[in-house]
């Protein structure tokens, strides 16, 4: 017998954990021979939802499983039950099983709405499909021909019994964390891909919009063991290695010996990624985090709102001014990239309210702000008090929402004009200078991104794929007609960050003419080959008609002649270095 578990991410480069815990997990635990000999076996499959249904329909039908479990998430619950649909019609006898949180809070109801479902396994999956596949193997052994008894006293399932009613047992039990086995035995299947590693589980936080609310209880995957596994990352020199739990530092010991670990045994390459609650961290561990190598770490720390009465409401535990101490702290470490959450749509926050959320949070200088919008998930606190809070939201997943007693739909359209050219110009970090100096030219940083919304949605560039140099040109017209006594020093700040970006091949109109300093730019670059006394790293042996190509010099209006050194990037920004080699006169 064959069970594939199949699991669609919504992009090539990320991979689903869930899947690869449960294979390993029930071959590891399942002490049965059939497992040992092969003749049941458990595969993994990844797709992503870019993939067409129709290839996938196929691979699945090749591989000629007995059994399919499917991981299903608010990304992909749609594109799960058009395939759970159609499966049956060419493979007529594959049972068919569904698991993860999108299915775990209504599993009566979805089985009693898509009739090709077998079976779901909710909650966490570990122990629970590791039951299944002994269920799996006494109804082999015994040839029974029910395909329903042999699974209705599992826990953790629901399914139908043989007179079609649907039955349900929760789980009951939690898995041992240190009981799973390492999931990354071979890395080549992960190749340029993202390693997600998870040393804990549950959250001893109760925010009412969040499922990870719903297990107050934290559990840690022993220590050691967490250590010894990192380091297979880290002798192979993997990229980046996210780590899933939901409050990383809800554990100092924990934390410590892990943050301890990666320093000592940094390899220069690998960057770890944490979500951590900022006002949690003490003195030891910031001083430790201040002594990391520059994007060693980096963080994901939740704001979701600076509203006093939201976060109450929310069931929020936070210190907003020991978060904001914190954040600014790190951020003059200069090492460690910082990205930060607000959520729009909380209840309390109306558009004034989360307008001072943004600049609050926009003010501790992140290197990234992500803007997202309220998802009322199935199972939530928040979805049992909609109807209170007047949230209004899409039927089908990711159930956002489209209006709040205190937020309505035209307000909603409005951040997301905002959100996206948060996005664009914002997070993307390709307008960093240029965007430092603009936001003073308004009240607040709020304030500029919704004009530079309005200015795409009345100039109908809004929903174009617009490229990057256009992004440019676009910004420089909207900052002439906010500025335009300000032409010259806007025009040079955005021919700043693009040369920071990328030596160009093709100069953007709005740049300053670069032929009168020809021949002081031919001889810069000689001085340069003979001495090195800017480009030092990766220059050496090039002559000065090569370094010409391989570095930039740009002077700008007042003077100022700056060199762009591409060889040598910002580990955080991934800027190339810049310095001021002198003022120069036509």
């Amino acid at each position: 017998m064959k069970f594939l578990l199949v699991a669609l991410n919504a992009k090539y480069i990320h991979s689903n954990p869930a899947v690869y815990s449960l294979k390993a997990y029930a071959e590891a635990h399942v002490k049965e021979p059939e497992l040992k000999d092969g003749r049941f076996r458990i595969e993994t499959q990844e797709y992503t939802i870019n993939n067409q249904p129709d290839e996938i329909l196929k691979d699945i039908y090749l591989r000629k499983p007995d059994a399919v479990g499917f991981s299903c998430y608010i990304w992909n619950i749609s594109y799960v039950l058009e395939l759970v649909r159609d499966l049956p019609k060419i493979l007529p006898h594959v049972e068919i099983w569904l698991g993860g949180p999108e299915v775990s809070y209504d599993a009566s109801r979805i089985l009693c709405r898509e009739p090709q479902v077998y079976g779901i396994m909710m909650g966490e999956g570990e122990e629970t499909f590791s039951k299944v596949v002994r269920c799996y193997l006494k109804r082999g052994r015994e040839n029974q021909e029910s395909r329903s008894s042999s699974f209705e006293a599992v826990e953790g399932t629901a399914v139908r019994s043989e007179d079609g009613n649907v039955v349900e047992i929760a789980p009951k039990t939690t898995v041992d964390m240190s009981s799973i086995p390492f999931l990354y035995q071979d890395l080549k299947e992960f190749e340029n891909r993202i390693i997600y590693y998870e040393s804990s589980r549950g959250c001893p936080f109760s925010c009412s919009y969040c499922l990870s609310s719903l297990d107050k209880s934290v559990r840690l995957r022993d220590t050691a063991l967490v250590l010894k596994e990192l380091d297979v990352f880290l002798n192979n020199r993997v990229p980046q290695v996210k780590f899933v739990d939901r409050t990383f530092n809800c554990n100092r010991k924990h934390t410590m010996a892990i943050w301890r670990h990666i320093i000592e045994h940094d390899n220069g390459v690998t960057n770890f990624h944490f979500e951590i609650s900022a006002d949690l961290l003490n003195e030891e561990e910031l001083e430790i985090m201040s002594r990391m190598r520059k994007g060693l770490i980096q963080l994901e720390i939740g704001v979701q709102s600076t509203n006093p009465d939201t976060i109450r409401e929310i069931r929020r535990t936070m210190d907003l001014n020991r978060l904001k101490e914190t954040v600014g702290r790190i951020n003059r470490f200069g090492n460690i990239h910082q990205h930060l959450d607000l959520i729009a749509g909380l209840p309390w926050e109306d558009y004034q309210s989360f307008r001072n959320s943004f600049n609050e949070v926009y003010e501790m200088k992140p290197e990234q702000l992500q803007l997202g919008f309220l998802k009322v998930l199935k199972g939530s606190f928040l979805s049992e008090k909609a109807e209170e809070y007047g949230l209004k939201f899409k039927r089908k997943p990711p159930y956002e929402v489209l209006s709040t007693r205190w937020l309505d739909y035209g307000g909603i359209l409005k951040l997301k004009g905002l959100e996206e050219m948060l996005e664009v110009y914002g997070n993307s970090g390709q307008f960093r200078t240029t965007l430092q100096e603009l936001y003073k030219e308004f009240e607040t940083p709020f304030d500029m991104f919704e004009a530079l919304a309005e200015y795409y949605d009345k100039q109908e560039l809004s929903g174009i794929s617009h490229s990057r140099m256009a992004r440019y040109e676009i910004l420089e017209r909207f900052i002439l007609s906010q500025v335009p006594d300000k032409r010259s020093l806007y025009r040079d700040l955005l021919v700043y960050d693009l040369y920071l970006r990328e030596n160009l091949k093709s100069r953007p109109p709005f740049a300053a003419d670069q032929e009168p300093f020809k021949d002081q730019v031919r001889a810069f670059f000689e001085g340069e080959a003979a001495s090195f006394g800017y480009l030092k790293e990766g220059y050496e042996g090039y002559e000065a008609r090569q370094l010409i190509k391989m570095a930039h010099v740009e002077v700008f209006r007042d003077g100022r002649a700056v060199l762009f050194d591409y060889k040598k990037r910002d580990a955080l920004s991934h800027n190339a270095a810049a310095y001021e080699i002198g003022i120069w006169r036509k």
